[in-house]
C-alpha cells in the first residue's frame, strides 16, 4: 500500500510542477490547432460538394475544369436538357478515377447551366420500365452510358462517346484500360442534337467502294445533322437532303449516277443543295481515273491536278514529309471560324485547278512555295525547280445560283484530311473548319464545339510548373504547420516565463 500510495502522490506531484503544466498546455494547443485544421477541411469539403465551382484545379491539363467552349455552350442553352446515367451513383463512381472525374465535370456543368442542364442516376435493374421509354436505343448492346433528352427528342451516349481507352492494350489482353473522359464533348454534342428542331439531312453516297467516311459522317451527326447512306446506282438522292457527301470512291460513278448528281444539284432550277467531294488519297502514287466525276467538276469550274501537291516551305511541312503540310485559309468560311489561329493539315492532296474563275474559287491553299509531283514523275524530279511560285488551291468551291438560292460543289482534294485519326488530332482545325463551312452554308452559324479528352495522367495536385509546385509546398508543408507550431511555442514560452 505504501508503494502504491507513494507512486500516486509522486505522479500527482509531477503534474503539479510548472514545467509539466507548460508541457501539457503546449500539447493542448497543438491538439487544438490540429483540430482546427481538420474542422476547416471538413467545412471546405462540404462547401465544395454544395458549390462544385469552388474546387481548385492544379492539374497541368485542367483535368477537373470545364473547357471554355463547354462553359459558353452550357451557360447559353435556351432549352432544358436532362441526362439519365444508366447506373446507380455508387457503381458509376467506383468504376474508376475517370468515372469520378466525369461526375465532377457533370456537377460543374449543372452549376454553369443556370438550371438548364441536370442529370440523375437510373438503376435499370430497379427501374426496368425505363428502357421502354426509349425504343430507338439498342439496349441489347450494353454499351449505353446514358440517355440525354429534351422534350420528345433523345439520344444515347455510349461508352465510346464518354470515355477513351487504350485500344492496343485491349486488342492484346481483352482488358479495358481507361485513358480519359470525353463526357463534356458527349453532353454538349448530345444537347445540340436533341435541342435542334430542324435537323439538316445529308446523303452519304455509297456504291463505288467508298470507305473511311464514318468519322466525317459521325462528326456531322454529332453536330445535329442527320446522315443517311444512299447508293447512286440503286436509289435516288433525297429531295429533302441539303448536302450530299462522296468520300474516297475507289471507282468512278456511272454516267447515270453523274446525271443524277446534276439533276439533284439543279433542283429543277431552284438550287439550294451542296455536293462535297473528297477523292481518295494515298501515299502510294497512282493515277486517279474518274472521268464521269471529273466531268461534273468541270461544269462547276474545277479540275483535279494529275499528281500530288507538295510543299517546300519548312514552316508548313508536317513531320518532314513534303506531301503532308499545313494549308492557308482564304476569304471563304474564315471570318466566322472560331479558332482561326489553328491550322488545317492536308495529306497527299491532288490540288485543284480553277478552270472558270467566274464559277469557282479557292477556300484552302498552299503557300507560294508549292508544286505538283506528276503521277509519271521519276527519281530525277526536282522539287525546288518545279515550285510554281504561286499558291495552289487545295480545296475549292463552285457556285451556281437562282434568284433565291445557291447550289455548290465543294472539293477537298484529299480524303485523308478528314479520316478518323486527323479528326481526333488536337492540334489541327480540320473538323472545326469543315463544320464551320457546313453550318455557314446551312444557315446555322458556327456552333461547332470540339472538346479535347480529359486525362488524369497528371496527378490531381500535380503542379504544372515549378513555381506552382514551390507555392503548394511552401503553403501546405512549411507555412501552415510552421504557423501552428510557432503559435504553440510562443504561448508556451510566455506561460513559462510568468
Amino acid at each position: 500500500m505504501n508503494k502504491k500510495t507513494n507512486r500516486k502522490f509522486s505522479f500527482k506531484a509531477l503534474l503539479q510542477t510548472r514545467k509539466s503544466r507548460h508541457l501539457l498546455m503546449l500539447l493542448g494547443f497543438i491538439a487544438l490547432a490540429l483540430a482546427a485544421v481538420i474542422l476547416v477541411n471538413v467545412i471546405v469539403s462540404l462547401l465544395v460538394d454544395r458549390f462544385p465551382d469552388a474546387k481548385a484545379d492544379f492539374t497541368s491539363n485542367k483535368a477537373f475544369a470545364l473547357s471554355d467552349d463547354t462553359e459558353e455552350y452550357i451557360s447559353h442553352m435556351d432549352k432544358s436538357v436532362k441526362l439519365h446515367i444508366v447506373s446507380d451513383e455508387a457503381t458509376f463512381v467506383n468504376n474508376g478515377k475517370y468515372y469520378a472525374q466525369a461526375k465532377n465535370l457533370l456537377d460543374k456543368m449543372v452549376s454553369k447551366s443556370d438550371g438548364k442542364f441536370s442529370y440523375d442516376f437510373i438503376n435499370t435493374a430497379e427501374n426496368p420500365g425505363f428502357t421502354r421509354d426509349y425504343p430507338k436505343i439498342d439496349w441489347s448492346s450494353r454499351s449505353t452510358v446514358g440517355v440525354i433528352e429534351c422534350g420528345d427528342e433523345y439520344k444515347a451516349l455510349s461508352i465510346d462517346d464518354c470515355f477513351t481507352y487504350n485500344e492496343d492494350y485491349y486488342q492484346k489482353y481483352q482488358i479495358v484500360m481507361w485513358t480519359g473522359t470525353t463526357i463534356e464533348q458527349a453532353v454538349v454534342k448530345g444537347a445540340a442534337y436533341v435541342t435542334d428542331d430542324d435537323k439538316v439531312l445529308v446523303d452519304v453516297l455509297t456504291g463505288e467502294g467508298e470507305s473511311g467516311y464514318e468519322a466525317l459522317a459521325e462528326l456531322m451527326t454529332d453536330n445535329a445533322y442527320e446522315t443517311k447512306e444512299v447508293s447512286l446506282e440503286t436509289g435516288e438522292l433525297d429531295d429533302d437532303a441539303k448536302f450530299a457527301l462522296i468520300y474516297a470512291p475507289q471507282v468512278d460513278i456511272s454516267e447515270a449516277g453523274a446525271q443524277a448528281l446534276r439533276d439533284w444539284l439543279e433542283n429543277g432550277g431552284k438550287y439550294g443543295r451542296t455536293l462535297i467531294y473528297l477523292p481518295t488519297s494515298s501515299s502510294t502514287f497512282g493515277e486517279l481515273r474518274t472521268p464521269n466525276l471529273d466531268a461534273v467538276l468541270s461544269e462547276w469550274g474545277m479540275k483535279l491536278n494529275e499528281g500530288y501537291t507538295y510543299e517546300t516551305n519548312t514552316h508548313y511541312i508536317w513531320k518532314g514529309n513534303p506531301f503532308t503540310y499545313i494549308v492557308e485559309y482564304t476569304d471563304f468560311y474564315f471570318d466566322t471560324l472560331q479558332h482561326s489561329n489553328v491550322g488545317v493539315v492536308s495529306l497527299y492532296p491532288y490540288g485543284v485547278n480553277i478552270t472558270d474563275a467566274n464559277t469557282a474559287h479557292a477556300i484552302l491553299q498552299t503557300s507560294d512555295q508549292a508544286g505538283v509531283f506528276p503521277f509519271n514523275a521519276d527519281s530525277s524530279f526536282n522539287f525546288e525547280e518545279n515550285v510554281r511560285g504561286e499558291a495552289i488551291c487545295i480545296a475549292a468551291e463552285g457556285v451556281k445560283q437562282s434568284a433565291e438560292q445557291s447550289s455548290r460543289v465543294i472539293v477537298f482534294s484529299s480524303s485523308a484530311m478528314f479520316n478518323d485519326q486527323v479528326l481526333a488530332y488536337p492540334s489541327f482545325n480540320n473538323g472545326t473548319f469543315f463544320m464551320n463551312m457546313v453550318n455557314t452554308i446551312a444557315g446555322k452559324g458556327d456552333d461547332t464545339i470540339i472538346i479535347q479528352t480529359k486525362t488524369l495522367e497528371t496527378p490531381t495536385m500535380g503542379a504544372p510548373t515549378l513555381a506552382t509546385t514551390n507555392t503548394i509546398f511552401i503553403i501546405f508543408v512549411l507555412v501552415i504547420p510552421g504557423a501552428i507550431l510557432l503559435t504553440a511555442v510562443v504561448l508556451w514560452i510566455r506561460r513559462r516565463n510568468r
